[in-house]
């Protein structure tokens, strides 16, 4: 099974966190399910940047993003070469490691 590494985020995850994730199930949703609460106003549907991350290690392993989420993350707070929508990103077999940026822009809540 491989492991997700979440480096330490001030607010959501102070500590960092490592687990055992699910393939097949994304980022977002996987970290959801290990109690990380990262944003996700728009519900997994591709259609925020709210779930932004950086995936510091294994960004190779995953699929590559669609258009859809490209034009996503041009909108992204911190965006870099190695930035995901965690919702989008299906975790495969390798390992990753990944960084929540400390901001997000929250359209939902600046609305």
């Amino acid at each position: 099974m491989p492991t997700i590494t979440v480096l330490p985020h001030v607010d959501i995850c102070p500590e960092g966190a490592r687990f055992q994730a699910e393939p097949g199930e994304s980022i977002c949703r996987n970290l959801l399910n290990h109690d990380i609460a990262i944003e996700h106003a728009c519900e997994l549907s591709c259609a925020c940047t709210t779930c932004h991350v950086i995936v510091r290690e294994g960004f190779a392993g995953l699929d590559p993003s669609e258009e859809n989420e490209d034009d996503l993350l041009d909108k992204a707070w911190g965006l870099t070469p190695l930035s995901r929508l965690s919702c989008q990103a299906i975790v495969k077999e390798g390992d990753l490691v990944i960084e929540i940026p400390r901001y997000t822009i929250n359209h939902a809540k600046e609305n």
